[in-house]
This record gives C-alpha cells, structure tokens and sequence, in this order.
C-alpha cells in the first residue's frame, strides 16, 4: 500500500514541475445565424526548464478554459532539446513558422537571453540561460513560437553528428 501512495506523489511532483506562460490571449468571433458567437483563444508555453519545451494553443467560451486546453495541447506537442554544460544550445540553428524566422546562437556563460517576445518565453521555459536569438519577418507570437520550437527541435548534438557519420568524436574536427 506504502509503495502506491509513493507513485501517486511522485507522479505529483512530476505534474507540478512544469511550469506554463500564456503568451496571448484573444478574443476571436465567430459569425452565426443568430449574430457573433465570441470565443477566446490562448497560446501557452509549457516546460521543465530541463529540455522539455512545447507550444499549445486552446480555443473555449471563456479564458481560463482556453488556457486549460492550451495547456494540454502543449504537454502533447514536447520537444527534448539538448543543452550544453554552460546552459545554451550547441550550435548556430535557424527556425521557421508560418511567415515567421528565427536565429538562434550560442553564447557565452554569463550573457542570460537575449530574445524578444515569444521566443525569449520557449527559450525561458526549455531551460537555455544563454542564448542570442532574433526574430524576423513576423511579430506574430504563435508562429514566432513555432518557429523557435521548430529551430530547437533540429538541434543535434556532436555525439549524434559523430553517430551519423560513424566515425568516433575525437575525430570529428580532424
């Protein structure tokens, strides 16, 4: 009976660990025989500041019920990023959404975010502390979102690069 209570506490304290950022939230209409019928749409940002990052976005009558479904939609679409030991991403990496782009590079222990808007919230939340990152041809926040999720999810590591080519790591600069 001890070791059920523990599960379910652990399975608590991995539920409460994630941490969620609403990044938008608008009200949208909808136009139906009888008028406008109003809803509200929110886009949220989940993840564990250990590199588990995702974007949700959830439509409901009222804000805190969008939020909920914008919540859940996030949890399903988590990314796994790989950061290094000084708290940033491997490698230069660029990242498209809709009509939105994104660049990201590495930077210095020491330098925190330098992001704007939506992307400095995904990059907050998947657990990178030192990152230089802009946004260009949009300042729309979902699709800057999706396009920061997107340039994480194409990040690899040295050993994965070394992997695909067969060839051990201590060779690869050779």
């Amino acid at each position: 009976m001890a070791t059920g209570r523990r599960k379910a506490n652990r399975a608590k304290k991995e539920e409460t660990n994630w941490q969620e950022r609403v990044i938008q939230i608008r009200r949208v209409s909808k136009v139906v025989k009888g008028g406008k019928k109003l809803s509200f749409r929110a886009i949220v940002v989940v993840g564990n500041e250990r590199g588990q990052v995702g974007v949700g976005v959830g439509k409901a009558s009222d804000v805190i019920g969008a939020v909920k479904k914008g919540v859940a939609d996030g949890k399903k679409h988590l990314i796994d990023i790989p950061i290094t030991k000084s708290n940033s991403i491997p490698h230069p990496i660029d990242g498209i959404g809709g009509g939105a782009k994104v660049i990201m590079r590495p930077a210095a222990p020491g330098t925190g975010v330098i992001a704007g808007g939506a992307v400095r919230t995904v990059l907050e939340l998947a657990g990178v502390r030192n990152v230089l990152a802009k946004q260009l041809g949009s300042n729309n926040p979902l699709n800057n979102a999706r396009a920061a999720v997107n340039a994480l999810s194409t990040l690899r590591t040295l050993a994965e690069v070394a992997e695909d080519r067969g060839i051990a790591i201590d060779k690869l600069y050779i």
